[in-house]
């Protein structure tokens, strides 16, 4: 059977990030599959069974979602656990919540930032008060595309700041765990 991380994600945005994100952390005998829905709540709507469904009997299924205004996080966060219980499979299965939206673990890296879209000067706004931890920023997106210049987009950017994202970095809580998840299961995966 295949070593392989599955990634349940709300949209492609993700999807895209974490293609050009993996290949530079993971073991080369872990496979992943990047699965990418049309938004929370067609990801919410069928994530079970997606789960439920996978053959791959040394898969782990890591479900990826943006907070965006759900007013509680751990609710979310145990709402989706429940679902991933739901499946079969909920012992090989993470919830990684980014906090408010997935800009936010560019915010917590603005080097990467910098490297990727080539606006001069955002790395040296890293300790900014607001930019040392984004995790708390009400709209990280917006925040994003004016500190860019308007020069960074949804899916493009996306695809070009995960090449640059230094995986050690810890300004974003909700990035954090997410490596923290994956490399918990990529160790499990290489004890198989």
């Amino acid at each position: 059977m295949r070593k392989e991380l599955v990634f349940l994600l709300e949209e492609r945005s993700a999807k895209v990030m974490l293609e050009t994100l993996l290949p530079r952390m993971l073991d080369e005998r872990i496979e992943f599959r990047l699965i990418a829905f049309e938004g929370k709540q067609d990801l919410e709507k069928r994530m079970t069974t997606r789960i439920k469904g996978y053959l791959n009997e040394c898969a782990r299924f890591i479900v990826m979602r943006d907070q965006d205004s759900d007013p509680n996080c751990a609710a979310l966060k145990s709402r989706l656990l429940a679902k991933c219980q739901a499946s079969g499979k909920g012992a090989v299965s993470l919830v990684r919540i980014a906090c408010r939206e997935l800009e936010t673990f560019y915010l917590a890296d603005l080097m990467a930032v910098e490297n990727a879209l080539g606006v001069k000067g955002l790395g040296i706004k890293q300790n900014i008060a607001k930019f040392r931890s984004p995790d708390y920023l009400v709209s990280p997106s917006h925040e994003l595309k004016v500190l860019s210049k308007y020069k960074y987009e949804k899916i493009s950017g996306s695809r070009e700041i995960g090449h640059y994202l230094d995986i050690e970095n810890g300004r974003s809580d909700s990035f954090r765990n997410l490596i923290q998840g994956i490399k918990r299961f990529e160790a499990e995966l290489l004890l198989l």
